[in-house]
């Protein structure tokens, strides 16, 4: 039984069916038959749309990021919009983790992670996957007012994939992810900058 909506554009369906499939058995379990039945399209469409196994494990990473990063786009611009103190907008990133349903489709990035550290080919897309996730802390940080931003992003991002991983893991609430968030932000905020203390910047 297909999972996908007919609706939906066929190259969809297949990525939607691939971080589903990741997310439940792992990357060895996609196979061109699998995807066919989960997607609920041809065997010949799979391979019409992607030519290889790394195509299909890259587009269906770099869509999953990149929704990820719409979705936190607009947490970036409801801060610069209104004005969000630090802990409404730690607050609101709990939410937005809450909302997000620590489904099979959440622990397929986590798997493509994993296996770009076996497979080379994968390195770039994971690289502009973390990258992109950087540039939306960075904006997030500069719109709550935080010092040195762009150093804090790639921290931030580690900080809230790890605690995502423990939620996925453990099944535990989203409220460390706000405390953290808060500890780690109320730091920066006290700090001084890079530039006003006289200090070097970080390479």
């Amino acid at each position: 039984m297909s999972h996908a909506a007919p609706s939906v554009p066929t190259r969809q369906r297949i990525i939607t069916a691939v971080l589903r499939i990741i997310g439940e058995d792992g990357v060895a379990a996609v196979t061109n038959r699998r995807i066919a039945k989960e997607a609920g399209v041809s065997l010949g469409s799979v391979t019409y749309h992607f030519e290889t196994q790394h195509e299909l494990l890259r587009e269906s990473l770099l869509y999953f990021v990149r929704e990820e990063a719409r979705h936190f786009t607009e947490l970036a611009e409801q801060c610069q919009t209104e004005g969000l103190a630090v802990e409404d907008a730690a607050s609101l990133a709990g939410q937005v983790a809450c909302g997000s349903a620590l489904d099979s489709a959440h622990l397929a990035p986590f798997e493509l992670y994993l296996h770009a550290g076996r497979d080379e080919r994968l390195r770039e897309a994971a690289a502009e996957a973390f990258s992109a996730y950087d540039l939306l802390a960075a904006r997030i940080l500069t719109a709550l007012g935080v010092p040195d931003a762009q150093r804090l992003a790639a921290t931030t991002v580690a900080l809230v994939m790890g605690l995502q991983l423990r939620r996925l893991a453990t099944g535990s609430p989203a409220d460390d992810l706000v405390d953290a968030l808060l500890l780690l932000v109320r730091g920066g905020a006290d700090r001084p900058s890079a530039a006003a203390s006289g200090e070097p910047a970080a390479q």
